[in-house]
């Protein structure tokens, strides 16, 4: 595999995933970030996000790794530049293109004499590539002259890494999307990715290669069907996981187990069983970010997509629901102490984007309750990000528990399964949990104690510990 010289602008999580995979596939890699407090940590080999796998993947691939912030020392011996920064979400729900144009410029004005990719990594609007391509060409001109051509062409190569899971995703995914106009970008992608997509690369003993791991598919495409495919893919899975909780509200009512539903119906190999697990709804950066921006882009058109605002509807409404339950139990909130477990939108990472529990949270103190939250790993960002929400940060689930009169389950740590639970019912105050993602196990609840309520579960709400009246 002849080695390339690769740039990724931005370290976030996307850029920095991308970066140390390539790394360790053999290719020369320099990431580039203006934040120096990040800097610091990569050169000593930490990662500033949590993902399991990361830093021992920057360990396994530092002899190709450099961390710098500087586009001269980056841009100009690279045959691939990928664009990887942070595209937040306007008001209007469409994205905040700033951080793009501005790796775009500072690309153009560093391009040097050999011919570059250029890739959009970041989730953009469809059409971006031709911004980018736009915006890249008018800094190299500014800098060299108004004639001079600049040798490169972009591309789109979207993600779609799963948080928690991305050094998986990285090494083995179930597909590589790549667009451009010009069939020399699409030769460097496929030469970039080619130790992925014959698996020829020797796989990490802390990630190792699936059985019967295949050759991956490489989708060649044009740009906009590229940008497309990554907003389809999010916009699709969100639909899926607010359709399972639209049936499991109707579940509740009708006393059918929403559980039964969902596998009954993803059995059905035109379905599948992936993304049919009712609870609080999807968070995170990546669902609720490009449900938006897609909405934003068909009025951009002329076009509604009610489907795709359906959805977004049915799962912030999940979050209400989870409250309205605790309401139904408790009859007034005010003064109550609920506690959270789990604060990440999921687990396995400490991303508090979007997150249900923190929208939770502020529902919760609207309606006069004290809030208390635990999480394993996504504690110290929620207190460095949210010092000042009202809710009280604790480090034990059992102070979390005492004297409590609800605990709320809305991130699915395993941790959380291996509570002592019969011990946190005899500390609480009234021996409630709320299950948001039907992820505990009802049963030995209900014997330590606890009446178990879940999310579109057959008569979860009915479930006691047995008492002694019924026992004698």
């Amino acid at each position: 595999m002849k080695s390339l010289n690769v740039a990724v602008i931005g370290t976030g999580y996307v850029g920095l995933t991308t970066g140390v995979t390539l790394a360790y596939l053999g290719h020369q890699v320099t990431c580039v970030d203006v934040d120096p407090q990040k800097l610091a940590l990569l050169r000593a080999g930490k990662a500033p996000i949590y993902e399991p796998g990361l830093e021992e993947l920057m360990q396994a691939a530092r002899s190709n790794l450099r961390y710098t912030e500087s586009y001269a020392e980056a841009v100009p011996q690279a045959d691939v530049i990928f664009i990887a920064v942070g595209t937040p979400s306007l008001p209007d729900g469409s994205p905040d293109l700033q951080y793009v144009q501005a790796a775009a410029r500072g690309i153009g004005e560093h391009l040097g004499p050999r011919f570059a990719v250029v890739v959009n990594k970041s989730t953009v609007p469809i059409g971006s590539g031709n911004w980018v391509e736009a915006l890249v060409q008018e800094a190299y001109e500014a800098r060299n002259g108004k004639k001079a051509r600049a040798p490169f062409a972009v591309a789109s190569n979207p993600e779609f890494l799963r948080e928690g899971s991305a050094i998986h995703d990285s090494l083995y995914p179930d597909r590589i999307v790549v667009g451009a106009e010009d069939p020399r970008a699409l030769e460097v992608l496929y030469n970039l990715y080619r130790p992925l997509v014959e698996q020829s690369f020797p796989a990490p003993t802390f990630a190792p290669r699936p059985e019967r791991m295949e050759a991956v598919p490489l989708i060649a495409t044009d740009l906009a069907s590229a940008e497309l495919i990554k907003y389809a893919a999010n916009a699709f899975l969100s639909v899926k996981i607010s359709f399972i909780n639209e049936i499991a509200n109707l579940a509740e009512r009708v006393g059918a187990d929403i559980t039964q539903v969902a596998r009954g119906i993803g059995l059905d190999s035109r379905i599948g069983t992936r993304f049919l697990q009712a609870g609080v709804g999807w968070g995170g950066s990546c669902f609720g970010k490009d449900t938006a921006a897609l909405i934003a882009t068909g009025q951009e058109y002329g076009l509604a997509m009610p489907i795709v605002q359906a959805a977004r509807e049915v799962n912030y409404r999940q979050r209400e629901r989870i409250v309205e339950k605790l309401q139904r139990e408790l009859k007034i909130l005010k003064g109550r102490v609920i506690g959270l477990l789990g604060l990440a939108f999921k687990p396995n990472t400490d991303d508090l984007r979007d997150a249900p529990a923190l929208d939770i949270a502020r529902r919760l103190l609207e309606r006069g309750a004290r809030v208390r939250a635990h999480d394993p790993v996504a504690l110290e960002n929620a207190r460095r990000s949210y010092p000042d929400l009202g809710i009280v940060y604790l480090d034990d689930p059992l102070e979390l528990a005492e004297g409590a009169d609800a605990l709320v389950l809305v991130t699915e740590w395993r941790h959380y399964r291996e509570l002592d639970w019969a011990g946190l019912a005899q500390i609480m105050r009234r021996p409630l949990v709320v299950d948001g993602r039907n992820f505990l196990d009802r049963k030995a609840l209900v014997q330590a104690g606890f009446r178990y309520v879940g999310v579109g579960v057959a008569g979860a709400e009915e479930v006691q510990a047995p008492s002694a009246v019924a026992e004698g």
